[in-house]
């Protein structure tokens, strides 16, 4: 089987280079490294790259995650996204957060993440880009504002909001990311059990902790057997379906 990590914050995994020989062992041929603030950028576009082998490659992804912005680096960030355009695969992690932090009260900072996504939306049409979208407990705003801004391509985060927002995901073309919390998230299940295969990607997003224990790239075959599951299909099956899915998004061979 060939799988892919479609989403993962490789700056942050344990021990990376023995992760990644795991992933190997169980398959993963490529990972989508995400960026998530400045610094975290910087080691996706410099660093990520040093840890891929001749069974494993990283592409890079710059992103700007919604939750605990750095309103001082807001631009700064931006412009370094916008300077790569032509060296990532994706822009991700990007979108709303509308449950963590201060965002729960305040809407300035509501608005305050609706413009860095609208913007990064805008570079994400203008370049052919597809997105990773973050969108937890803003997951209508997150849809309608990729479908205004005209996004071609998005995959929709753990995706585990309502379904009248996953009717859009899949009117307009869109994807949805299955992690391992698919193995027991009832939320994550029902969204999972609606995707029709040739809308669902498989991802980690390493290291985020499921059921008590980190997330490395080799976790990827824990969302595959849910999948599989939940589709009543051979793990074969989703795998050489969902890698399709993630070569046509990311356009890569």
């Amino acid at each position: 089987m060939e799988i892919i990590d479609t989403h993962a914050h490789l700056e942050e995994v344990e021990d990376l280079k023995e992760a990644i020989r795991r992933a190997v062992k169980v398959g993963v041929t490529a990972i989508i490294a995400v960026g998530s603030d400045y610094e975290s950028n910087l080691w996706v576009m410099h660093e990520s790259w040093k840890y891929g082998t001749s069974r494993l490659r990283i592409y890079p992804a710059l992103g700007l995650h919604p939750c605990g912005l750095n309103v001082s680096r807001i631009d700064e960030t931006i412009s370094l996204i916008e300077k790569n355009l032509d060296n990532i695969v994706a822009l991700g992690e990007v979108g709303l957060d509308y449950w963590y932090g201060d965002a729960r009260k305040s809407d300035s900072v509501r608005g305050v993440q609706r413009d860095v996504f609208r913007r990064i939306l805008n570079l994400a049409r203008m370049s052919d880009k597809p997105v990773s979208i973050h969108s937890r407990g803003a997951w209508m705003d997150c849809v309608d504002m990729a479908i205004e801004a005209g996004v071609k391509r998005a995959i929709f985060h753990w995706f585990s909001g309502p379904l009248e927002a996953l009717k859009k995901i899949l009117d307009y073309g869109y994807y949805v990311s299955a992690t391992p919390a698919a193995a027991y998230s009832k939320e994550h299940r029902k969204i999972l059990v609606r995707t029709p295969l040739e809308n669902i990607v498989l991802e980690t997003d390493s290291p985020v902790v499921y059921a008590g224990e980190a997330a490395e790239p080799a976790h990827i075959i824990k969302a595959l057997k849910a999948v599989a599951e939940l589709k009543g299909e051979s793990m074969e099956t989703v795998a050489e379906k969902t890698t399709e899915n993630a070569r046509k998004i990311f356009k890569f061979g």
